[in-house]
């Protein structure tokens, strides 16, 4: 008899399919990087130089709405003005302490968080239900006192 284990799964060899050039050059992409339960889609680049570590403020705008209907729950930009926090010091869901750091000063990303990364069992009474999936674009303004420079 036949049994699949998880660890004999793992130990077998990874197969990788190669595709042709031309192909992959004719296909538009998206740099998506996954972090647990962070998935982070970036939409624009950053200045790849500029990275928050854990104890850094950060700046940064923010929209944040529900994965299963699109609701909006909180937006830092129909505030009018940008949040800032500290990373990575539990001050944030688990989610943006897991993100934000791998993001780049300037960079523009969308963050798709589950309920274990964001507001977990208890949700956000009125806002986000239990075990919510959240979807996040955010916009890294500043690190510390080092800011984006202002596009006029």
């Amino acid at each position: 008899m036949f049994r699949t284990t998880i660890a004999s799964t793992l130990r077998r060899p990874l197969t990788t399919q190669l595709l042709p050039a031309q192909h992959i050059q004719s296909q538009p992409f998206s740099v998506t990087q996954a972090i647990m339960g962070v998935k982070r889609d970036v939409l624009r680049d950053g200045n790849g130089q500029d990275y928050p570590k854990a104890g850094d403020t950060v700046t940064m705008h923010y929209v944040g709405t529900l994965a299963e209907d699109g609701k909006k729950f909180d937006s830092s930009r129909d505030r009018g003005k940008p949040f800032s926090t500290v990373i990575g010091k539990k001050k944030v869901i688990k989610g943006w302490d897991e993100a934000v750091p791998e993001m780049s000063l300037g960079e523009k990303a969308r963050l798709t968080i589950t309920g274990d990364y964001g507001y977990g069992e208890r949700g956000f009474p009125n806002l986000i239900p239990p075990n919510a999936t959240l979807i996040f674009e955010v916009e890294l303004l500043g690190i510390n006192d080092k800011k984006v420079p202002s596009q006029e």
